[in-house]
């Protein structure tokens, strides 16, 4: 029986209005909020780990097939990274104690405690959600690596997004209990903080050749680099604006901590 749409007035023939999409009108029961509970449920978790097994079999393929219209099935793009940058920096925080180890390190080399130590340590302690907080520049850097290859910049952001998911798993799976096992160890510690760095590179070279698969590997290759070098660029660029708003904010408002920055 036909009637009409609460929200929008237009004529319902199914069980969704065909206008705005609402459900056809059924009195709130316990069996409907049984079925709610169980579909949100059910639905935020498939969606969650099918992303994220089809990204660890292939970021550059699943991503392909997200910006061309296969989305039912997936958990959103921009929210997995988010969860999964607060899982990363939940192990880091609270298994490995990564914040812990820098003041440590910095502590046993007699370095007093200064604006680099403290970046430095913030910045290794924070980097999961400082690589989020990154897509929106990363996707320039990919946008002007791979001009005219058929994506706009928001397919960039998204793109960057499951980028960031693959990374995020690989040096949670792969870094982090590395780094659990020689925490106590200063050196390898410190060699494992950059290691994750190091794959980028290839995961990079690696998740395009999936997205363009018929782009040469050669052309490939050529446009990471450049992207990695404008990403370079990009990051001075931001560290400069930190660092001179940090010590306009110390003259402006805490002097006496600039002064002791000048001594040291």
């Amino acid at each position: 029986m036909a009637e009409n749409c609460l929200n929008c007035s237009h004529t319902i023939t199914e069980n969704f209005c065909g206008n705005c999409g609402q459900k056809k009108y059924k009195r709130i029961d316990r069996k409907y909020i049984i079925d709610e509970l169980q579909y949100s449920f059910v639905h935020t978790n498939k969606g969650f780990f099918y992303s994220l097994k089809n990204i660890i079999k292939n970021p550059g393929k699943t991503a392909k097939a997200f910006v061309d219209g296969n989305r039912v099935n997936h958990y959103k793009p921009l929210l997995l990274a988010f969860v999964l940058s607060g899982i990363s920096a939940f192990i880091s925080f609270k298994v490995i104690g990564v914040r812990e180890m820098m003041d440590s390190m910095f502590a046993q080399e007699d370095v007093d405690k200064t604006f680099m130590e403290s970046y430095m340590s913030f910045m290794a302690s924070y980097h999961a959600f400082i690589m989020l907080l990154m897509i929106p520049f990363f996707a320039i850097s990919t946008k002007i690596g791979f001009w005219k290859w058929g994506h706009n910049y928001y397919e960039h952001i998204i793109l960057n997004a499951i980028i960031l998911s693959f990374y995020t798993v690989v040096t949670t799976l792969i870094v982090s209990p590395l780094m659990y096992v020689f925490r106590h160890d200063q050196s390898i510690f410190r060699s494992l903080t950059g290691l994750s760095s190091l794959l980028m590179p290839f995961i990079l070279v690696w998740f395009f050749r999936n997205v363009y698969p018929d782009k040469s590997l050669k052309s490939i290759i050529f446009r990471v680099l450049l992207i990695l070098a404008l990403v370079v660029v990009i990051i001075s660029i931001l560290i400069i604006i930190g660092v001179v708003g940090y010590l306009g904010y110390l003259i402006a408002f805490d002097p006496e901590m600039l002064q002791k920055m000048q001594k040291k």
